[in-house]
């Protein structure tokens, strides 16, 4: 069996995934996608993803993309038992809230205030960056008196928070500054199965793409 993804190692939600396949014990068949090139815009990539977006994942012929819709689907078919997507209703749903709460709020008022500035030489807007900073105050209250964003045990939650979290380190954004985000951000990296390799190595390529996007 061949579960091959196709992605790009600086983007946070491909460390999502990368990430969660540590954490479920699951090897990945990597694939490259140079966007440079075009290549996510070849028939061939189309066929399998007519968003042309990464990553997105194939497994035995099934092809799925969006990096929550792809770790919830791994922990439904490979995690059973092992926590990461509990199953008992209410647990469930608090990981699926901050699942969304982090594509709908986090990440997309991170990628609307940075990617323009990085991608567009846009300068930057103090309104769009107030409202990244609303969101790390949510996640701050959120970790209130709570190990992880869904309760005491690591969850896919933390797994894709954290990604776009650690992101932030490429902004002028100071997310240390808020103490229940700091704790758990440190709780993760020391925790989450194989992270340096998932994410840190992924980030750190994210962040000598800004710093070469900046010289030009």
């Amino acid at each position: 069996m061949t579960i091959d993804l196709y992605y790009v190692p600086g983007s946070a939600p491909c460390r999502t995934v990368l990430l969660a396949a540590k954490a479920l014990n699951l090897n990945l068949n990597l694939k490259l996608v140079d966007l440079q090139r075009g290549e996510h815009l070849k028939p061939e990539y189309l066929k399998l993803n007519p968003q042309h977006t990464v990553p997105t994942l194939v497994d035995d012929g099934f092809a799925i993309w969006e990096s929550r819709a792809i770790i919830t689907y791994l922990a439904n078919k490979y995690g059973k038992g092992k926590g990461l997507y509990p199953e008992e209703p209410k647990a469930r749903a608090l990981v699926d809230q901050r699942l969304y709460f982090d594509i709908g709020t986090l990440y997309a008022r991170f990628a609307d205030y940075f990617y323009p500035q990085v991608f567009g030489n846009a300068p930057s807007d103090s309104d769009k960056r107030t409202k990244v900073e609303d969101a790390l105050q949510n996640l701050n209250t959120f970790l209130e008196g709570q190990k992880y964003v869904a309760g005491p045990n690591l969850t896919l939650a933390d797994l894709s928070l954290v990604a776009s979290v650690s992101s932030l380190e490429a902004t002028d954004i100071d997310f240390l500054k808020f103490a229940n985000v700091k704790r758990w951000y440190e709780t993760v990296k020391s925790t989450a199965p194989g992270y340096q390799e998932a994410n840190e190595k992924g980030l750190e390529m994210f962040k000598a793409l800004v710093e070469s996007m900046k010289k030009k």
